[in-house]
């Protein structure tokens, strides 16, 4: 108690003194108030970035599993080769490669299907195709085969360079195929 007398003493005696100490309080409050507001604003906006940060990291990650999707999938189609019968499979098996030889500006010279052959008691279908193709449509065509629908197994294939080939020339392929039959039961 001595102390609370002593200062309002002090203060009756100094009124400028009591006014620039309540002031000064006044100051001191004043800045308190704004420190906080300010440090809350700061929290606020950097909550904001971070979710800014997260989100684009969320929608990156999105995309990326998206895109590895698409990459990985498999083509669209059935697997095996569609018919209701061993010819008509047979057909579709022509129809695929002859195509996939098209697209690679490929000239088919002959072709034979295997309907009797031991393939096709294990519920396969083959075919034998002689075709001339450019030297550097070759992969692309393999690729074709191998990697469409439906699945196509290359099963033999015999290169040789057309005679009096120049670099770049046609190749003569021999090239056999068979793809697995769907069951009809």
């Amino acid at each position: 108690m001595i102390g609370k007398q002593r200062i309002q003493e002090l203060l009756a005696r100094f009124p400028i003194a009591a006014v620039a100490a309540y002031l000064a309080l006044i100051v001191l409050f004043v800045f308190m108030t704004t420190d906080g507001v300010l440090q809350v604003l700061e929290r606020r906006d950097a909550a904001v970035a971070a979710a800014e940060v997260l989100q684009k990291l969320q929608t990156r990650d999105l995309a990326r599993a998206a895109a590895a999707r698409v990459d990985i999938g498999a083509p669209a189609g059935s697997p095996f080769l569609e018919g209701a019968s061993v010819s008509v499979a047979g057909a579709t098996l022509l129809q695929r490669v002859l195509a996939a030889i098209k697209r690679v500006n490929g000239n088919t010279t002959s072709s034979q299907l295997d309907l009797q052959g031991p393939m096709s008691k294990t519920g396969f279908a083959a075919a034998t195709f002689s075709l001339e193709i450019d030297a550097a449509s070759l992969e692309p065509l393999l690729y074709d085969l191998e990697a469409g629908m439906p699945f196509l197994f290359v099963d033999s294939l015999v290169v040789q360079a057309s005679s009096g080939s120049v670099e770049g020339g046609k190749l003569r392929v021999l090239l056999g195929v068979s793809a697995q039959r769907h069951s009809v039961k």
